[in-house]
């Protein structure tokens, strides 16, 4: 007699807000969650880069992900984050608030609305179905890559001229 296993996988997060809505981010690619910090303006930067702080020593640029997804501007509080992502370079991308590390098994993850494809959002992962809420699963590495027309690019207009 054989036993019959299936195991599902399951998907390790980094849940956050902004603007109310629920998002999510693979913990592999969170390197730290930090309160926030003095943030230096950069002269020349997309208008969803805030600028530069430094992290132990190492310069590393910070979004803010509501300018970066169009949504209301907000003052920073006490409860805003700046969540620290290796994308093969170090950024900052700062949050209205961090919420939980989330185990999401994959089969609860639905594909994203095709009209969120077609409104330049092809770094949504999917949807992810909790018993009380959605969570929108962001893909960190589409949403700053310099490949695509959505993605980040810093210091192209400025003497910096560095790239993530």
């Amino acid at each position: 007699m054989s036993a019959v296993t299936t195991a599902t996988e399951v998907l390790q997060l980094v849940t956050f807000k902004l603007a109310g809505e629920e998002y999510a981010t693979d913990i592999l690619k969170v390197q730290e969650i930090n309160r926030m910090v003095e943030i230096t303006s950069v002269p020349n930067a997309p208008h969803y880069v805030e600028g530069v702080i430094n992290l132990r020593g190492k310069v590393i640029p910070v979004i803010d992900l509501r300018k970066k997804f169009g949504l209301e501007a907000k003052e920073t509080d006490a409860q805003s984050r700046i969540m620290v992502v290796d994308v093969g370079k170090t950024v900052g991308l700062i949050v209205d608030s961090v919420s939980e590390v989330l185990r999401l098994p994959a089969d609860t993850v639905e594909p994203p609305p095709p009209m969120a494809l077609n409104g330049g959002s092809e770094y949504i992962r999917g949807i992810g179905k909790l018993d009380d809420r959605l969570v929108i699963l962001l893909d960190v590495d589409k949403l700053l890559s310099n490949g695509d027309k959505q993605g980040l690019l810093i210091g192209e207009n400025s003497d910096m001229n560095y790239q993530i």
